[in-house]
């Protein structure tokens, strides 16, 4: 069976509040040092990022994926697809959480109706593999539209 892992480091220094830190992807080599605060979570990113972040960059990436996937799959490939996630964290009785995923596309699809690509859509968001991992903890939902 074919596997594949990939690798990130983060390295944190200080109190939750007042500390700071750094994410790297090791893997890549692609992106880091970059800067990680508990502020950047919770309240405004000031030019550093979050796990949440990081999360939505996964999911819409793996998400286009899915999509094209099953686009070609019914003989309708893209042309192109523009994705986006917007992870919320929240805080919650028992503390903080991702509470939900938003995906938003646009497609460019030639031989497709909207219905159809919606349901594309649909299925791609309970396809995806980091839907997969973030499925019975977090709320997932996706608005489609054609270019």
């Amino acid at each position: 069976m074919a596997e594949a892992q990939r690798r990130a480091e983060a390295v944190w220094e200080g109190s939750l509040a007042q500390g700071s830190g750094v994410v790297t992807l090791k893997s890549s080599e692609l992106a880091g040092p970059l800067p990680v605060t508990w502020a950047a979570r919770t309240a405004h990113s000031e030019g550093k990022t979050s796990p949440e972040e990081l999360v939505a960059a996964a999911h819409a990436s793996c998400y286009c994926m899915a999509l094209s996937h099953i686009l070609a799959e019914n003989g309708t490939p893209p042309e192109r697809l523009e994705a986006s996630a917007t992870v919320t964290f929240a805080e919650a009785e028992a503390g903080w959480k991702v509470a939900s995923s938003a995906l938003t596309v646009k497609g460019t699809v030639p031989g497709i109706d909207a219905a159809s690509f919606r349901d594309a859509a649909d299925k791609a968001k309970d396809g995806c593999p980091i839907s997969g991992a973030l499925k019975g903890n977090v709320v997932l939902s996706v608005a489609a539209t054609l270019a």
